[in-house]
C-alpha cells in the first residue's frame, strides 16, 4: 500500500508495506484474518511467489483460490477442499438413489392402481424365451420393480460431515 496503513501481510509480518506490495490489492488491513490462515497454511513466501508467477488479472482469483483451499485445510488437514467435494458428490449420489427409489415405487403403486388395461402380447412362436420377449418389448420394469424397490437397504449410518452436520446414507 506505501500509504498510511500496512496491508495485511505486512501488518502480520511486522515489515513495512512497500508502494509495489504484491500483497497490498489481495489482503486489505481491514481483514487481517485472510491473509493469516493463507499464511498458516502456505507460507507468506510461497504466497508471494506463486502470485509472481501469474499474470495481474489471475491474481485476485488465485488468492480467492488459496483463502478457500487454506480454509479446508484447516478444517480438514488431510483432504482439504477435496474433501468437501467429495462429501458433496457423495451425497449427490445418495440423494439420486433415494430419488430413483422413489420413482420406482411411485411407478409400482400407478402399475398397482391401474387395471389391466394393456392388451396381452401374443406368445412369441419362434420358441425364444419369455424374459428375452419381455425385455425385447420393454415390460420386464412392470414384473420385476417391486422386487427391486424391497431389495434396497436403507441403512442409517452417522458420521460427522465435513461441516460439522451429520452425514446420512
Amino acid at each position: 500500500m506505501g500509504g498510511n496503513s500496512p496491508c495485511a501481510s505486512c501488518k502480520l509480518l511486522r515489515r513495512r508495506c512497500a508502494k509495489g506490495c504484491i500483497f497490498a490489492p489481495y489482503f486489505p488491513p481491514d481483514d487481517p484474518h485472510r491473509f493469516a490462515i493463507v499464511h498458516k497454511v502456505f507460507g507468506a513466501s510461497n504466497i508471494s511467489k506463486m502470485l509472481q508467477e501469474l499474470p495481474v488479472h489471475q491474481r485476485a482469483d488465485a488468492v480467492s483460490s488459496l483463502v478457500y483451499e487454506a480454509n479446508a485445510r484447516v478444517r480438514d488437514p488431510v483432504y482439504g477442499c477435496v474433501g468437501a467435494i467429495s462429501y458433496l458428490q457423495n451425497q449427490v449420489a445418495q440423494l439420486q438413489m433415494q430419488l430413483a427409489v422413489a420413482q420406482a415405487e411411485i411407478l409400482c403403486i400407478q402399475v398397482q392402481q391401474e387395471p389391466m388395461a394393456m392388451p396381452s402380447p401374443a406368445v412369441p412362436m419362434d420358441g425364444s424365451d419369455d424374459k428375452s420377449f419381455l425385455l425385447h418389448n420393454n415390460l420386464s420394469p412392470y414384473f420385476n420393480l417391486a422386487s427391486n424397490s424391497s431389495n434396497v437397504t436403507h441403512e442409517s449410518l452417522k458420521r460427522e460431515g465435513f461441516y460439522g452436520q451429520d452425514m446420512v446414507s
